[in-house]
């Protein structure tokens, strides 16, 4: 059964967000509506095979890894994990672009998207 922001598999954090990229979450989650986490997730397809996805979610499913990442709530599912241990996602700013950035130690390989990656 899933429920409104309520994490009851709390872990060590899988996953570290730098302190620009907190900010920058924080500058979402202060638009919502609702009280929301950062979901971080594995997507198949992109590239490279898989893509990383960034999202803001009100509901943390029963088997979540929840923690908490320079203050940020943060969940992933399981599945995400075992390709996410370890991942720094980072933001930058700059002429040439804006965005988050991931550093994956689980990645064999990446595209020039820079969120696309393979194991």
């Amino acid at each position: 059964m899933s429920e409104t922001i309520r994490a009851e598999r709390s872990v060590d954090p899988i996953v570290k967000l730098t302190r620009e990229a907190a900010e920058k979450v924080r500058e979402f989650q202060a638009g919502a509506e609702a009280e929301t986490v950062l979901r971080v997730s594995v997507i198949p397809g992109g590239c490279s095979g898989f893509e990383y996805g960034l999202d803001m979610d009100t509901v943390v499913r029963d088997d979540d890894f929840s923690f908490e990442s320079e203050g940020v709530p943060v969940v992933i599912d399981p599945f995400s994990a075992q390709y996410l241990a370890g991942l720094s996602i980072g933001y930058h700013s700059s002429f040439q672009g804006t965005g988050f950035t991931f550093e994956n130690p689980n990645a064999t390989g990446s595209c020039g998207c820079g969120t696309s990656f393979a194991v």
